[in-house]
C-alpha cells in the first residue's frame, strides 16, 4: 500500500494528517490484515485534534518526506484518534505505563504484526533534544530489534499482554476491610493547596473524581476542611486564566499552580463535569460566582459547541495560526484600542493586563488578584467591555473545531445540563439536553438499543465502549428526574441491559471497556480507575443504585454489589485512584430520594438550597410515575397543598409542608449519622 488512507476518514484529527507523506492507515481490519500479511511491525500513533504536542510532532516528523520514507519502508503506520477509539488508546497507553513511562499524547507505540505492543513512548523530536532521541534514530533501532531480536520482542509482548490481562481479572477480595471513607476524604483534603486550590504543585487539572469525592465527603461527614478545599479550588478555576473570561468555557488544565496559564484546548467533558460540580456546590453556598460561570459556560456551549443534529462537539483546539493560545491572549495596546483609555484602565486593573503581559509578552485575562466580584454596577460595566472584546476576538483566526459527536462525552454534558436546568430554572438548558439526547439515540443508533461511539459528517462509526452506555444511562436518569418522562427511565433500563449482555464480567462482576463482539482489541480491559473522565464502572455503579431505588428491582442492587466486590481489592490497594467509584458507593446502602409534589414551588426552591449529591430528585405538580416498589410510590399532595417527601433507602418521611421541617429532613438525609 503506497497511499495515505486517512483521506477516507471523518475524524478531524485523522483528516489533519491526510496530506502527510506517511502511508497512514486508520485502525481497523484492513490495517491489521496488512501487518499480518507482510509480517511488518506496526507504528501506532495516537493523538487528538486539540493536542498541541501532537501538532508539533506532526509538523516536525510526519510532514517531513525523509522521516516519512523511513516510516513507510519499515512499518505499517496506523493513526488513531483517541477520542474516536478510546478503547484502543487505553490498551496501548496501559502498555506504555507498564514500560515505566508516564504517558501522554502523542502516544507512539510499536507493535508486532499481531498488534501486540513491545515498546513505546510519547513525543519524539525530529532531532535529539529535551533528553529524547531523534525520531528516526528510534525508528531504525526498533526496526533492527524487531528483525534481529525476535525472542526479546516476543517476551516483551507476552509480558505486556499478560500484565494488561492481570489488571482486568478479578480484583475482588471478600476479606478486604471496609474502607474508611471519612479518613480518605480528610487525607485528600490535606493534599489540596489551601491558597490556590487543586492538588498541590503543578500542573493542575480540575480532577472531577477527586473533588466530587471531596464534596461528597464534606457533605456526608460535615467536614469543613474538605468543603473549603472544593470551594477554594472552584473559585480559583472560575477566576483563573483556565477560564475564558470573554467567551466562557474552561480549558483542559493549568500548567502552573495558580490556575493562570492554561493548556488552551477546551474539551466537552471538562466543561460538563465542572458545570455539574459547580451546580452542586452552588446549592450549598449560593455563591453568585458559580452561578455566573455556569450560565456563561452554557452560553459558550450553545454558541460554539452545537454540532450536527444538536449533538455537542468534542473540543476546540489550543492552537491557531500555528501558535498555542494566540486566539485568547491580548496586548494592553489592543485593549486600549478597542475600549478607549478610561475603560481600558478599569478593565486592565480587574483582569491583570499589563504592558509586559503574563504569557510570552501578552496577557491571559484573569481575576486571580481579587477573587471577589465587584459591585453590581461595576460588574455590569465589565460585561459591556467584555462583549466589545469578544466581538473584536471574533475576527481572529479561530482554533480548530473538532465537531465529531461522542456518545460518552455527550452523556456527561446532557446529565450536567439536565440537573443545572432544574436547579437554576432554565427550561432552555433542558431543551438543549433533550435535543442532544435525541441526536445520540438517532444518529448514533447501531440497531436495537446498541450505539456507535462517534458521529461526524453523516457517518456513525467506532464500536461503543462501556462509557458510552454508562454515561448515556446517567443522562437518561437525569432527564427522567427533570421531566418525569417514563421514556427516559425505560431507555436507561434498556442501555443497562446492553451493558449486562455485552460488557459485563459474568464471573467477577463489573464491566469491560470493550464489548464481547468488538473484534479488533488484543485484550478486553476492565478498570474502575479514575481518569480525566469518570470510569464506566463508577458511573454505572451510580446508575445501578439509582435504578434499584426507583424501580425496586433487586437485580440492579445485586449488580451494584457485585461491581463493588469486583474492585474491592483494587480500591483497597490504591483508594486515591478510585475516587469516582468510592463516591458512588456512598449511596449503595442509603440511596436518597426526594419528591416535591404540588403546584407551589416554595418547597422546590428550598430543595435547591441544600446540596444533596447523589440524590434522586423529583419536582412535579402531580405524583411522579414510579414503580409500585419505589418508596415514593403513591406519594401525593394533600388537600391541594404541596408536600415534600424525603426517603433514605426504603424508608420515607411523613409528608412535609413547612420549609424548616423540609430543610431539616434534607440535612438529616445527607448525614452519615442520622437515620430515618
Amino acid at each position: 500500500m503506497t497511499e495515505n488512507r486517512l483521506k477516507y476518514e471523518t475524524s478531524p484529527y485523522l483528516l489533519q494528517h491526510q496530506d502527510n507523506p506517511v502511508h497512514w492507515w486508520a485502525w481497523g481490519p484492513e490495517a491489521l490484515a496488512e501487518a499480518k500479511r507482510t509480517g511488518m511491525p506496526i507504528l501506532l500513533s495516537v493523538g487528538y485534534a486539540a493536542c498541541h504536542w501532537c501538532h508539533v510532532m506532526a509538523h516536525e516528523s510526519f510532514e517531513d518526506p525523509a522521516t516519512a520514507e523511513v516510516m513507510n519502508n519499515l512499518f505499517i503506520n496506523i493513526k488513531v484518534d483517541r477520542e474516536e477509539r478510546p478503547d484502543i488508546d487505553a490498551i496501548y497507553m496501559g502498555a506504555l505505563h507498564r514500560l515505566g513511562e508516564q504517558g501522554g499524547w502523542p502516544l507512539t507505540m510499536f507493535l508486532d504484526s499481531d498488534a501486540k505492543p513491545f515498546w513505546g513512548g510519547t513525543y519524539f523530536p525530529r532531532e535529539s533534544r529535551y533528553g529524547r532521541p531523534a525520531f528516526v534514530t528510534v525508528l531504525l533501532r526498533i526496526s533492527e530489534a524487531y528483525q534481529n531480536q525476535p525472542d526479546n520482542v516476543r517476551k516483551n509482548t507476552e509480558a505486556l499482554i499478560a500484565s494488561l490481562k492481570d489488571d482486568s481479572v478479578a480484583n475482588g477480595d471478600a476479606n478486604v476491610p471496609r474502607l474508611d471513607v471519612r479518613d480518605l476524604v480528610q487525607r485528600i483534603a490535606r493534599a489540596v493547596d489551601r491558597e490556590h486550590g487543586g492538588l498541590s504543585g503543578a500542573p493542575k487539572f480540575p480532577q472531577w473524581n477527586i473533588f466530587w469525592l471531596l464534596w461528597r465527603g464534606a457533605i456526608r461527614f460535615d467536614d469543613q476542611r474538605a468543603k473549603d478545599a472544593v470551594v477554594t479550588t472552584l473559585r480559583h478555576i472560575a477566576q483563573g486564566g483556565i477560564y475564558d473570561h470573554l467567551g466562557g468555557g474552561f480549558a483542559r488544565y493549568s500548567v502552573d499552580e495558580l490556575w493562570l496559564v492554561p493548556h488552551f484546548e477546551k474539551m466537552l467533558y471538562d466543561n460538563a463535569l465542572l458545570i455539574d460540580l459547580m451546580t452542586e456546590v452552588w446549592r450549598e453556598t449560593q455563591e453568585p460566582l458559580f452561578k455566573i460561570r455556569i450560565a456563561e459556560t452554557v452560553a459558550w456551549l450553545e454558541r460554539e459547541m452545537i454540532g450536527e443534529a444538536g449533538g455537542f462537539a468534542a473540543s476546540l483546539d489550543a492552537d491557531s495560526e500555528g501558535e498555542e493560545g494566540k486566539f485568547y491572549v491580548w496586548s494592553a495596546e489592543e485593549i486600549t484600542e478597542v475600549l478607549g483609555a478610561d475603560d481600558a484602565r478599569f478593565f486592565n486593573r480587574v483582569y491583570g493586563v499589563t504592558p509586559d503581559g503574563n504569557f510570552e509578552g501578552h496577557t491571559i485575562l484573569n481575576r486571580l488578584d481579587s477573587l471577589a466580584l465587584l459591585s453590581e454596577d461595576e460588574e455590569a460595566r465589565l460585561a459591556v467591555l467584555r462583549a466589545k472584546l469578544l466581538q473584536r476576538r471574533a475576527a481572529r483566526v479561530r482554533p480548530g473545531w473538532d465537531d465529531k459527536i461522542l456518545a460518552d462525552w455527550n452523556g456527561l454534558m446532557i446529565a450536567a445540563l439536565s440537573r443545572a436546568a432544574v436547579v437554576f430554572g432554565k427550561p432552555e438548558w433542558l431543551a438543549l439536553a433533550e435535543r442532544a439526547f435525541t441526536c445520540i439515540t438517532t444518529k448514533l443508533a447501531a440497531g436495537g438499543d446498541r450505539l456507535f461511539h462517534s458521529y461526524r459528517a453523516g457517518l456513525a462509526k467506532a464500536p461503543a465502549t462501556a462509557s458510552d452506555y454508562a454515561n448515556m444511562t446517567w443522562a437518561a436518569l437525569r432527564l427522567f428526574s427533570a421531566t418525569q418522562s417514563e421514556s427516559y427511565l425505560a431507555q436507561a433500563q434498556r442501555w443497562t441491559d446492553v451493558l449486562d449482555q455485552h460488557y459485563s464480567d459474568s464471573e467477577s462482576g463489573g464491566y469491560f471497556t470493550a464489548a464481547d463482539d468488538t473484534t479488533d482489541v488484543v485484550v478486553r480491559l476492565k478498570t474502575a480507575t479514575d481518569d480525566a473522565v469518570p470510569s464506566a464502572n463508577a458511573i454505572q455503579l451510580s446508575n445501578l443504585i439509582a435504578l434499584a431505588a426507583v424501580t425496586g428491582d433487586s437485580r440492579y442492587d445485586n449488580r451494584a454489589r457485585q461491581l463493588v466486590s469486583a474492585f474491592a481489592g483494587a480500591v483497597a490497594r490504591v483508594p486515591t485512584g478510585h475516587c469516582g467509584l468510592i463516591a458512588a458507593e456512598l449511596d449503595l446502602d442509603r440511596p436518597v430520594q426526594v419528591a416535591v409534589i404540588g403546584s407551589d414551588n416554595i418547597l422546590g426552591t428550598e430543595l435547591y438550597r441544600v446540596s444533596l449529591p447523589g440524590a434522586l430528585e423529583f419536582i412535579s405538580a402531580a405524583a411522579p410515575s414510579l414503580s409500585s416498589q419505589s418508596p415514593l410510590a403513591g406519594k401525593a399532595s394533600i388537600g391541594g397543598k404541596s408536600m415534600a417527601y424525603v426517603c433514605v433507602g426504603p424508608t420515607c418521611s411523613t409528608p412535609l409542608q413547612e420549609q424548616h421541617e423540609f430543610r431539616a429532613r434534607l440535612r438529616a438525609a445527607r448525614s452519615a449519622t442520622e437515620t430515618f
